[in-house]
């Protein structure tokens, strides 16, 4: 996959898109990542890129013409991939759009700055995306945010077949717990079933703690149209584990 980002700052991107995951899918050449300097593609000796907004208002608006033109300079529009803009007005990032746009060829992210684009740069996207309700500086971080989630899904870049599948929201839900050594940890063991072998009983102990942990931190992911066949028994389970906790 190639990743094109459009950014006032590329060396924002320098320690996260050479460490890591993002670096290893670098290195084995499967994802391609090419950082455009907005600043470039100004037509005065200032490199201006903003500038003040109609009708009054405080902070700087980003021109639309630097970003029209860096766009033009990657390729003609059919040439792009998807094009998305990074902005709080666009549709909240999930794991089903990671996923979807790690099937693309191609992905450009434009990041906006200041008091945001002008209202004409809109046009150039194909896509807007919001990684949240909360307000940063810039979109150069939620770009970083969207580029790990993605890249983390192209086959190979994690080196194992299916190595995401597990993850938190692969399937909708929360991820099960997780241990390791030392078996027991300040009083607490490792539960018994993840030391017993027995496969079918540990992937059946994960799905229900996984069904449980969603159930008490994000209820309103559970879908019904997308639980396994044995899910509505462990729910049941679940519902009285969750009673004698008292939490209804």
């Amino acid at each position: 996959m190639i990743i094109d980002v459009l950014t006032l700052f590329p060396e924002m991107f320098n320690g996260p898109f050479e460490s890591s995951i993002i670096k290893k899918g670098r290195e084995r050449g499967l994802v391609h990542l090419n950082l455009v300097n907005i600043r470039d593609f100004s037509e005065d000796r200032h490199r201006t890129v903003d500038d003040t907004p109609y009708g009054g208002g405080g902070g700087m608006v980003m021109q639309p013409g630097p970003i029209h033109r860096a766009l033009e300079h990657l390729g003609r529009r059919g040439e792009l991939g998807t094009v998305v803009l990074l902005c709080p007005q666009g549709l909240r990032f999930d794991q089903e759009m990671a996923r979807s746009l790690a099937a693309a060829e191609r992905l450009v992210l434009i990041c906006g700055h200041y008091e945001g684009v002008d209202e004409r740069v809109r046009a150039a996207a194909d896509l807007e995306i919001s990684v949240g309700d909360f307000v940063v500086t810039g979109g150069e971080i939620p770009a970083m945010l969207v580029v790990d989630a993605v890249c983390r899904l192209i086959p190979g870049v994690l080196g194992e077949p299916g190595g995401a599948e597990d993850d938190s929201f692969a399937d909708g839900l929360l991820e099960y717990p997780q241990y390791t050594r030392p078996r027991t940890y300040r009083g607490r063991e490792v539960p018994q079933v993840l030391l017993s072998g027995h496969h079918r009983e540990i992937a059946r102990w994960r799905r229900q703690e996984s069904l449980l942990r969603t159930l008490v931190r994000r209820p309103e992911l559970v879908d019904p149209e997308r639980l396994e066949p044995g899910d509505r028994k462990m729910l049941r389970t679940v519902a009285e584990r969750l009673r004698r906790l008292g939490i209804d």
